[in-house]
């Protein structure tokens, strides 16, 4: 019933945003893709929206610990995605692959449940989870992108991420129903998350078909050492990671800015999913107008822009004294930063890679970003830690603000004018 309130609801916005054509021409792949991320974000969702409230309120851990897992949580795919991305290159089984990623990722939550509260465990079963996720994530955006014409790229995982938030939207209301009537029912939301996320591979098994390179397109046949090095010598697409890269470094875990309000505000942590609720919400509004503003401005001005209304969610978070509304704006924000970003990073980098390394190419680029936001998390744990938790917000936008300077001068911004944008669809 979820998934057909949530396609209705979904089906409607892009009805009333006037993009129908470019939902007609969305691929059957695509539309099977989002539904298999919205289920496994229903699953996810569950879990790392009760993550905060279990480790640091219900087990006490510090913030410089939670910082670890929260770190590991965003940076652990990094583990394994240029591996998932190579084996389904050389294989050319993008689904395959994926569907190892999603069920490895849905055992994990059982894990979970056998961890109780034993912290090498639990870090295990995050490692595991986030490292399954890897596996997964460069084949499906690679089948995405297989699946779409380059011009409506953008629009194309703009709709993707518009399904996978709807998850992310409903994962949180989940876990907060059943923490509601089991205030410390968590075995009970790891037991149906893992349910949840069951169905999911199911649906990417059965309705998810492989395909191949178009044919006559640019760029080598088959992945080999030649094609990788492509990589490193192209100089749009090194740029591009560069870029991502250095704007991850400034980025801080929703995870701590929602620590961060609850602590301000100080409503209850039981509400701290709620967040969450909103931001993928936000997430949802704005993901097809974004992905189609990218296609028709410009997609690295909409990546960088997406960074600016980052910057303004965490001035938000840095308001002093109680407040709901700045507490909405930050979340709406988040929303908007990962419309702008998440999509079209990928847009953008598969509009550069021809299709024999698409796959490898896109898990390069997940890969440094995770990296980064290992190593910002890790920081920003430590940070708070020691010396409270204003200090290294302020630090962090600071820090975010000169990376999206950075980022304009190497994309060479007023060289950007000369770009064609791609046509509509």
């Amino acid at each position: 019933m979820y998934q057909v309130d949530a396609f209705s609801s979904l089906a409607g916005f892009v009805r009333a945003s006037k993009v129908r054509l470019a939902w007609v021409n969305v691929a059957p792949n695509v539309l099977a893709l989002g539904f298999t991320s919205l289920l496994t974000d229903v699953s996810s969702e569950m879990v790392n929206t009760v993550l905060p409230i279990y480790l640091v309120l219900h087990l006490g851990v510090s913030p410089l610990r939670f910082g670890v897992v929260d770190g590991l949580y965003n940076g652990a795919t990094a583990l394994l995605l240029i591996a998932g991305g190579v084996v389904a290159d050389r294989a050319r089984r993008y689904k395959e692959v994926a569907s190892v990623g999603y069920a490895a990722s849905t055992l994990c939550k059982i894990g979970l449940i056998a961890a109780g509260r034993t912290w090498s465990l639990i870090v295990a079963m995050v490692v595991i989870d986030r490292a399954a996720k890897g596996v997964r994530t460069a084949p499906r955006d690679a089948l995405i992108s297989l699946s779409s014409s380059e011009p409506g790229l953008g629009v194309s995982f703009g709709v993707h991420r518009a399904m996978d938030s709807v998850g992310a939207m409903l994962g949180p209301l989940v876990a907060l129903a059943i923490l509601t009537m089991l205030p410390n029912g968590f075995d009970v939301v790891f037991m149906t998350s893992f349910c949840i996320g069951a169905v999911g591979v199911g649906v990417i098994v059965l309705f998810v078909q492989n395909k191949e390179r178009a044919a006559g397109g640019n760029g080598p046949a088959r992945l080999t050492a030649g094609a990788i090095g492509q990589l490193v010598y192209t100089v749009p697409f090194r740029t591009l990671m560069l870029c991502a890269f250095v704007l991850s470094l400034a980025t801080v875990s929703d995870s701590f800015l929602y620590l961060a309000l609850q602590q301000r505000v100080g409503f209850r942590a039981a509400l701290v999913p709620l967040l969450y609720v909103g931001t993928a919400t936000s997430y949802l509004l704005l993901a097809i107008p974004a992905g189609r503003l990218a296609d028709l401005f410009g997609r690295r001005r909409i990546f960088l822009f997406g960074h600016v209304i980052l910057a303004l969610a965490y001035s938000a978070a840095l308001e002093r004294g109680p407040g709901w509304t700045s507490t909405i704006f930050c979340v709406v924000a988040l929303g908007g930063y990962y419309a702008m970003t998440d999509g079209v990073l990928a847009a953008q980098a598969s509009a550069i890679l021809p299709p024999a390394i698409r796959g490898t190419g896109l898990a390069c680029a997940a890969t440094l970003t995770s990296a980064g936001r290992f190593m910002s998390s890790l920081l920003f744990g430590a940070l708070w830690t020691a010396h409270g938790l204003a200090a290294p917000l302020v630090g962090y936008l600071v820090a975010l603000l000169v990376a999206v300077a950075f980022g304009a001068a190497a994309f060479g911004w007023a060289g950007q004018r000369n770009e064609q944008p791609t046509p509509a669809i």
